[in-house]
């Protein structure tokens, strides 16, 4: 029975604006989906009376050919922080120790939580990279250790050649999530053979999302790959009928369209140049980011207060550092005039008409 006073178009009208240039805290692309994937996903909806299918086979198949490996090394999961507690129900006991980077994404305190585990946080360097070494000797007792490459929220990148000196060092039995949500904006020369990586490291299983680059946060589409025998027994975490009818054509759409998945890439890559040359040109400090947002390292200032004050959503750190997504040019307009007015130690305005 609807509730009185409260349409179903009114709901609809509550939902998220797809444009909101000040909506720069969750990492969403800025851009709707491409359009030969809307119109895809409006056609699927025809479809919608019925289940999907009991465990995601078809989709398991569709990604496995993509990135060039057996259909038995891959999990499905609502979005990569689905993966990710497949691997930790899969894997770990309650009062196993997690290690992560600190800080990291939001997520993994809560799922180390969840999971009723012991959370070891090593905290980035001045400039935003990992440590590697410190890492390397906290998982020597630990059960699951995360690497972001990039890492959220500084968009840092190790070097293939350290990520490879590090795995050595890692015991075989614990499980590495090497975490590559943002994976599409990196460029040619930072990228890895993830498949010849799981191929020597059988504990690695590479998270990757269709919430980021594609644009498809909203669907909830995440994977990961990893060595067959540890995929098993990820697969056994599958939640039956998980696994929503229009993610299939969403994916199988999204890997047609790459040429239009690689024009949004360059256009929020160059926003993100241009945003980062903006800040440097005020003297602002960002990290060496490699893919949809800058980091604001904590510098003295109350970023809260600047951001805050004109209504603008960024993620804010314990250690006073900030996570700034890059928008279109009006959201940028939006960060550089907020940030102008603090150096300058003038009020904050909402005019986004200064730059």
């Amino acid at each position: 029975m609807a509730t009185p006073g409260f349409s179903g178009l009114e709901a609809v009208g509550a939902l998220p604006s797809a444009t909101n240039p000040m909506a720069l805290s969750l990492n969403e692309n800025p851009f709707p989906p491409l359009p030969s994937v809307r119109s895809a996903l409006i056609a699927s909806i025809e479809s919608a009376n019925r289940y999907p299918e009991y465990l995601p086979e078809r989709l398991r198949s569709l990604v496995a050919e993509r990135i060039g490996v057996r259909d038995e090394q891959v999990v499905i999961g609502a979005g990569a922080t689905g993966v990710i507690m497949q691997v930790l129900q899969a894997v770990t006991s309650p009062g196993d120790t997690m290690v992560t980077a600190s800080p990291t994404f939001d997520g993994y305190p809560v799922f180390a939580q969840m999971s009723r585990l012991k959370s070891v946080t090593v905290a980035l360097d001045a400039h935003g990279h990992h440590d590697l070494d410190a890492m390397a000797s906290a998982a020597a007792a630990a059960r699951v250790v995360v690497v972001c490459r990039p890492h959220n929220p500084s968009g840092t990148v190790e070097t293939a050649a350290d990520l490879e000196r590090f795995l050595r060092r890692v015991p075989p039995d614990t499980v590495v999530l090497l975490d590559e949500a943002y994976v599409e904006f990196l460029p040619p020369e930072c990228r890895i053979d993830t498949v010849a990586l799981v191929a020597r490291h059988p504990n690695v299983v590479v998270l990757r999302t269709f919430s980021k680059a594609y644009g498809l946060a909203g669907l909830r589409i995440g994977y990961g790959f990893c060595a067959p025998g540890l995929a098993r027994r990820l697969w056994a975490m599958q939640l039956p009928f998980g696994i929503a009818i229009t993610s299939l054509v969403a994916v199988a759409a999204s890997f047609d369209a790459e040429a239009e998945l690689r024009q949004r890439i360059r256009m929020i890559a160059s926003e993100r140049r241009y945003l980062r040359m903006r800040l440097r040109s005020m003297g602002v400090y960002s990290t060496e980011s490699n893919a949809n947002f800058v980091y604001l390292p904590e510098c003295g200032r109350c970023w809260k207060e600047v951001f805050d004050t004109i209504g603008m959503r960024v993620r804010h750190y314990a250690d006073g550092g900030v996570r700034i997504t890059v928008g279109d040019r009006k959201s940028t307009r939006a960060v550089v005039a907020a940030v102008a007015q603090a150096v300058d130690r003038k009020p904050v305005t909402a005019s986004t008409n200064a730059v």
